[in-house]
């Protein structure tokens, strides 16, 4: 399940993306359009500057600003940021241990499966594709 943290940087992205043609976007008022709290906005953004995804800028007059190009940006590469892991099973996140069964299981093309039709259709999504819609 996508938690609040992977839903929330992609509307605070989608946001940004859609208000920044005059500069800086300030996050009070993307709270504001988008009905989110600033305080858990702001627990979000620093992994989102950190991998190079946004970038601020202090004070009057600043805020936030893409620095990806909505068409290079993927929800992928969002819900990685924000969730670490997307597997559908604890045997195939990263850095799992070796399961002991996994060369005897019969589930375990299943879950690969599940998993990489996940990955391909979130890394096939945009933010230019939502901004679309």
């Amino acid at each position: 399940m996508i938690s609040t943290k992977g839903r929330y940087a992609i509307r605070v992205l989608l946001d940004v993306a859609s208000n920044q043609q005059d500069g800086y976007v300030p996050m009070k008022d993307v709270a504001k359009r988008q009905g989110l709290s600033l305080k858990y906005i702001e627990q979000i953004l620093p992994a989102l500057t950190r991998n190079g995804i946004l970038e601020g800028v202090p004070g009057k007059g600043g805020g936030y600003r893409l620095v990806v190009e909505p068409k290079k940006l993927t929800i992928g590469d969002i819900l990685r940021i924000t969730e670490l892991n997307l597997a559908p099973v604890s045997c195939l996140q990263v850095g799992a241990k070796e399961c002991k069964r996994r060369s005897t299981c019969p589930t375990i093309d299943f879950w690969q499966g599940l998993n990489k039709v996940i990955n391909d259709y979130i890394d096939s999504k945009t933010i230019e594709d939502l901004l679309k819609n």
